[in-house]
């Protein structure tokens, strides 16, 4: 198994986030969750159904989407790319901060931040998560 991280460019927190996806939901088309990329990852095999994208929100890996598909195509003008089709659940996960990058990149599951809270449990408030993680207490 091996997971995605991708900056999640124009959002600055993950409340942001699920209020986009609400809202692009909410506009039409089939109802799933998709992000385009131009390259199809090589280990397709390792991601789909397994694997995870986890998003870099203001400087943190901060969420994550369960990758269920990965759908490529070319569009009119013959590019390729690939629809990396999501989970609608956004899981959130303990802030983990991360320098800018260009496109995706691949996460090995012992470098993935872990979830925020199991079922049935709290979750902090965005900023004390930080603050907690900064100093080791999450």
């Amino acid at each position: 198994m091996v997971h995605l991280i991708k900056l999640c460019v124009g959002i600055s927190s993950v409340d942001e986030l699920i209020e986009w996806r609400a809202h692009r939901q909410s506009r039409g088309g089939d109802g799933r969750s998709i992000h385009r990329t131009r390259m199809m990852p090589r280990r397709a095999d390792e991601i789909v159904g397994k694997g995870s994208i986890y998003w870099v929100i203001a400087g943190a890996v901060r969420c994550r989407q369960l990758i269920v598909g990965l759908e490529p195509d070319v569009d009119s003008e013959g590019r390729g790319y690939c629809d990396i089709v999501l989970d609608a659940d956004i899981i959130r996960t303990a802030p983990h901060p991360r320098r800018p990058f260009q496109g995706w990149r691949y996460l090995e599951p012992k470098d993935a931040p872990a979830d925020l809270a199991g079922e049935g449990e709290d979750l902090p408030p965005e900023g004390m998560a930080e603050e907690l993680a900064k100093y080791g207490l999450l």
